[in-house]
């Protein structure tokens, strides 16, 4: 596994060298940009070089997370709203146009690979889930493409997105180039006592393209820094061991406003040495 981090850890803030400076120093060989307007403007052509410039200076991957709020104004009381999925057509179509724009930061940034939401949390699995799902893929993968970008899906707290289901939605649509980008804290949520890590990694291993590694307590998705919650990072680890090593595990962790950028850089780099022990 390569480590990594998202930039979610500081979604509260415009995106800026300095933080990327942070997480490359807390070991981050790939880093997740998160698509937020008033994080990362992938709007703003000069937000774009200046992050850009940024790569290209430093050896150091980036990878997408696609925007999930359609909130111009945001707070971190804003509730998840952008659906690819969503029952009202002319919603779907807004949806993809959004994620299709911060697609096109691949113009500047070498982006390698896109993480997409299917659904929101608690969406039921039906036909029209399933037929929805097809569209979307279909639709951004061959947008993507183009753009040096490989689509991946990740698993939430919906019934679209459970293993079965997402397996279901690959075979179907026949997407043999689109990957997985396992969330362990979504796992961990979906059964206790690490059953649904286990049964995740059993049913997607060798679909799994990124990791999204972070920890809760089994009953909230509270995005903690390993070792605060009540996932078995030992059996997590030897799962992680059955991966290729080039594999990035993105920390996706919750931002928190008494973090600064050197507090970020050293738990990254106690989280990492935490997965280190834990795989010995």
């Amino acid at each position: 596994m390569q480590p990594g981090l998202s930039t979610h850890v500081f979604l509260e803030q415009r995106l800026h060298p300095g933080l990327l400076d942070a997480l490359h120093q807390g070991g981050a060989k790939t880093i997740e940009l998160f698509a937020a307007r008033h994080h990362f403007d992938y709007t703003d052509r000069s937000n774009l070089r200046e992050i850009a410039s940024w790569f290209r200076s430093n050896e150091v991957a980036a990878t997408l997370h696609q925007p999930i709020f359609t909130e111009a104004h945001w707070s971190r009381h804003v509730a998840p709203s952008l659906n690819l999925i969503d029952a009202e057509k002319s919603r779907r179509i807004d949806a993809m146009d959004e994620v299709k724009r911060a697609l096109e930061s691949a113009e500047h940034i070498p982006i390698t690979a896109a993480v997409l939401h299917l659904g929101l949390k608690d969406e039921p699995w039906d036909t029209r889930a399933l037929e929805n799902s097809l569209t979307a893929i279909e639709h951004l993968k061959a947008f993507a493409h183009p753009l040096g970008i490989r689509i991946l899906l990740e698993n939430l707290q919906n019934d679209v997105t459970t293993p079965a289901h997402l397996l279901e939605i690959l075979k179907v649509g026949h997407f043999d180039r689109v990957g997985i980008c396992l969330d362990v804290g979504h796992a961990h949520l979906a059964a206790p006592e690490n059953k649904g890590i286990d049964d995740a990694f059993e049913h997607l291993g060798p679909r799994i393209a990124q990791l999204h590694l972070h920890d809760n307590q089994g009953q909230r998705d509270d995005h903690l820094w390993p070792g605060s919650g009540t996932i078995d990072w030992k059996n997590l680890t030897k799962h992680i061991a059955a991966l290729p090593a080039a594999t990035p595990g993105i920390f996706e962790i919750s931002y928190d406003l008494e973090e600064t950028p050197d507090s970020i850089a050293a738990r990254t780099i106690q989280s990492t040495d935490l997965m280190k022990r834990a795989s010995e």
